[in-house]
């Protein structure tokens, strides 16, 4: 397999209930997870993107939270509905979904 243009990581932390930082598992990041996985096959970008599970990646209240290099984009509280754009937009277009990237002041 050639070395990706994209690498998208999805955070996947999960923490006990009530747990002060939270965790993206409260926050859908299965379903997101799960639509990266179906629009990467649909898409077949078996060359060009790769998707990874992780786990924490930082500003817990901004998530469910996806991370994507080279460029070090960070977007926050994406669902399942933002993963389209997501793909069109930035990881074939090129262009970073701005309503979906964290604030500065935390990435």
């Amino acid at each position: 397999m050639p070395r990706p243009q994209k690498h998208v990581f999805v955070c996947s932390q999960t923490r006990p209930p009530g747990h002060p930082r939270g965790s993206c598992a409260e926050k859908g990041c299965r379903d997101v997870l799960d639509e990266f996985y179906f629009q990467f096959q649909q898409r077949q970008c078996f060359d060009t993107v790769a998707i990874t599970a992780t786990g924490c990646l930082g500003p817990c209240s901004t998530g469910t939270n996806v991370l994507v290099y080279p460029e070090g984009i960070m977007y926050g509280n994406v669902t399942k509905d933002d993963v389209a754009a997501i793909f069109d937009e930035h990881l074939l277009g090129g262009t970073p979904v701005e309503r979906l990237k964290v604030p500065a002041d935390l990435w």
